[in-house]
């Protein structure tokens, strides 16, 4: 039987793939700079192999982060022994972790006009709401 990741383990590998997308370094770069294949990087990123706390620190120094940032809004200490995890941040991380996430991360952040930002927030909820009504 194989064994799940641990919920911290995915949390801070979730973290270092968000910003590492973010930044737009791959992850052949960074497993290169960390002396290790980018399936490596996937593992960490995935949880299913842990980071060590050396390897983070070089992680967090070369995406410009605190090692902290890998574990804000990580789950709790009983949730991940209990191995639950429902909370909303959940998703929007998911969500951050696709290209496209990414990329509407990256364009909308660089809007610097607030009308036209709540404009496009506007257009999305009014996709959504009629996507709905099409189900």
């Amino acid at each position: 039987m194989a064994k799940l990741p641990n919920l911290i383990d995915r949390h801070v590998g979730s973290r270092i793939r968000m910003h590492r997308m973010l930044a737009g370094i791959s992850q052949e770069r960074l497993g290169e700079s960390l002396g290790v294949t980018f399936q490596q990087v996937q593992k960490y990123e995935n949880g299913s192999n842990r980071v060590s706390a050396s390897r983070l620190h070089h992680i967090a120094t070369m995406l410009g982060v605190p090692v902290s940032f890998f574990f804000d809004g990580a789950p709790s200490s009983e949730q991940a022994l209990a191995g639950v995890n429902d909370r909303p941040s959940e998703y929007v991380s998911d969500f951050l972790l696709t290209s496209e996430g990414a990329q509407l991360l990256r364009a909308f952040s660089q809007i610097k006009n607030n009308r036209a930002r709540r404009r496009i927030i506007d257009l999305v909820e009014a996709l959504a709401e009629s996507d709905d009504q099409q189900k």
